[in-house]
């Protein structure tokens, strides 16, 4: 991979800046991308702390005009793009109901904030379902493009063990992240004419800025959520950024050459396994 020109949206976050990070010690040229400018530029910082070629580029996965111009600066200071890393994505507390269940006498609760399917708000699932899809498919029309007629080019995108089952409560990440697995199948098929590889990881369980409060409590135990998960995970634990740094070099190098079209669960044995 050596000199490859690799872009990654999203990740001035936990699991993104690791594998922007992993990519820097194949010797690529990485570009971190991610709306916050700032946690951009502190990746592309330690990158360059380290030996590695980056840089860091403030850019909005749901406006064309934003990727447009930070395809400009890549281009100009690394070159065109060889990999791309659909990494951006996240869920909105206002497409996400309270319990996993609903009882007749949810309707008649009055908690402050208490969501049932029928308390769904429109704008929070459209939100959801932007980022999510529609933050995989502009970058992808913005840098694709510099993949048009040049060899061992690739793009990986981030979907999610919801796209397989979808988890309780959070509906419309869970049919956002479907909509992800979807596209990653229909693009493979669509640009393997002309050699661009398409495939997605699916995340199980890791530890993120989103969904830290929702698994942990403030001294580290876990919640009764982090506890039903870690119960339906064979390994027994959450994953670690770690963890998907050998898929994502896999499934962007030569030695996945033949592989398309694949969603890869990276989940510790949580889609295997039954519950008895």
């Amino acid at each position: 991979m050596k000199n490859k020109v690799v872009v990654l949206t999203g990740a001035g976050g936990v699991l993104c800046s690791s594998l922007a990070k992993a990519f820097a010690k194949q010797e690529c040229k990485v570009a971190v991308l991610d709306l916050n400018r700032e946690a951009a530029d502190r990746v592309a910082e330690e990158i360059k702390a380290e030996g590695g070629v980056a840089i860091g580029v403030q850019a909005n996965v749901l406006e064309k005009q934003s990727l447009d111009g930070a395809k400009a600066v890549v281009n100009q200071e690394l070159g065109p793009c060889d990999i791309l890393i659909n990494g951006a994505g996240g869920n909105h507390p206002l497409g996400t109901t309270s319990e996993p269940y609903f009882r007749a006498e949810d309707l008649n609760n009055t908690v402050k904030g208490f969501k049932t399917f029928f308390d769904l708000d429109v704008d929070g699932i459209q939100f959801t379902f932007n980022l999510n899809f529609i933050g995989t498919l502009l970058p992808t029309q913005v840098f694709a493009k510099d993949m048009v007629g040049r060899d061992e080019c690739n793009i990986l995108n981030i979907s999610s063990m919801n796209a397989f089952t979808p988890l309780t409560k959070i509906p419309a990440y869970s049919g956002a992240k479907a909509a992800v697995s979807n596209f990653t199948q229909w693009l493979a098929v669509h640009f393997s004419k002309i050699g661009i590889r398409v495939n997605a990881l699916a995340p199980g369980f890791f530890l993120t800025d989103q969904n830290r409060t929702l698994l942990t409590e403030t001294n580290g135990s876990l919640t009764s959520r982090g506890n039903t998960i870690i119960g339906q995970t064979p390994m027994g634990r959450f994953g670690e950024p770690g963890d998907l740094i050998g898929p994502t070099l896999w499934l962007c190098g030569d030695q996945a050459s033949f592989v398309t079209g694949v969603v890869v669960p990276i989940d510790g044995g949580f889609s295997a396994f039954s519950g008895v």
